[in-house]
């Protein structure tokens, strides 16, 4: 003989998921203004920021207040606490009305994840709920102009001043430097050694002796900047890191940028699935490196960038 199921076992769901989609799909009904749905957001921005109308400002704010913008991401710092699997599910429900992510950018899709590993309590407090409600922009500042396929011989010197860091050096090819508010950097502190002389420093782009210059492409274009930075007082405490361990909190930043391009955090390769490369030629108005908060369709872990 067998035991005969009760009639609330009949009745119960045999997705463990089903509650949570239900709870998506209702929420998204009540939240996604249906004027934007099926929008094509996904390979412009070469202008910048552009002002959001009401229902996209209202969507922002309402994926940033339920921290579905980034789902997995702890809710304590303004995220999803979503597991995986419940990412995923969301993913397939904004995906069947025709929504999109309205959070993203560099600070979603790589200095997020990786201040998450490497940041002080302090620094996550600071920087992560701001990235989850879209309310900041960064930029990467990473390459050189003798420093680009050997990104270990990055010369911008961050001195030692007591209380704060004095920087000096260039940066090139920021992708949206100029619009940026914020820039995760490599910098020198040791020049007797090569790698375990680089640190991960948080510079704000405002700051006295910030200059960013748009470098203009045959486009008419300007998605991408020469940055200076001359006699830049940098607090201590946004040194992420000990100092010397920014070659290994650069790589996996850069893990993150990886994941995301290839579409294992959903991004990229959802903005691509399914079409062939003639359409995507068709409708490439800019790189993809240029894609703003406003103009991205990642559920899992963000938008896309370039160094």
């Amino acid at each position: 003989r067998f035991p005969m199921a009760t009639a609330a076992e009949l009745d119960a769901p045999t997705d463990p998921l089903a509650a949570f989609r239900a709870e998506a799909r209702d929420w998204l009904a009540a939240n996604f203004p249906k004027s934007l749905a099926h929008q094509d957001v996904g390979l412009s921005a070469l202008e910048g920021p552009s002002d959001p109308s009401a229902d996209e400002a209202a969507w922002t704010k309402a994926m940033g207040d339920k921290g579905w913008g980034v789902p997995t991401w702890p809710q304590a710092y303004g995220g999803g606490g979503l597991s995986r699997a419940e990412a995923r599910v969301l993913q397939d429900e904004m995906a069947r009305i025709g929504a999109w992510n309205p959070i993203g950018g560099m600070g979603v899709m790589m200095f997020g994840p990786t201040l998450l590993e490497y940041g002080t309590e302090e620094q996550k407090q600071e920087h992560i709920p701001r990235i989850a409600r879209n309310e900041v922009r960064w930029c990467q500042g990473y390459s050189e102009p003798g420093a680009g396929s050997d990104l270990a011989a990055l010369q911008m010197f961050a001195e030692d001043k007591g209380d704060h860091y004095l920087v000096n050096g260039q940066k090139t090819w920021t992708s949206g430097g100029q619009w940026a508010d914020k820039c995760f950097a490599l910098v020198r502190t040791d020049k007797t050694r090569k790698h375990e002389g680089i640190s991960f420093l948080l510079i704000d782009m405002d700051s006295p002796g910030v200059e960013v210059k748009p470098i203009r492409l045959i486009s008419g274009a300007s998605p991408f900047c020469e940055t200076f930075f001359t006699n830049v007082q940098v607090p201590k405490g946004n040194l992420v890191g000990r100092e010397g361990e920014g070659w290994t909190i650069g790589k996996r930043l850069l893990q993150h940028e990886r994941s995301s391009l290839s579409g294992g955090g959903g991004s990229a390769g959802r903005l691509l699935a399914g079409k062939p490369l003639s359409q995507v030629a068709k409708d490439y108005r800019g790189p993809l490196s240029m894609l703003t908060p406003t103009n991205w369709n990642g559920a899992c872990s963000g938008s896309l960038g370039c160094k």
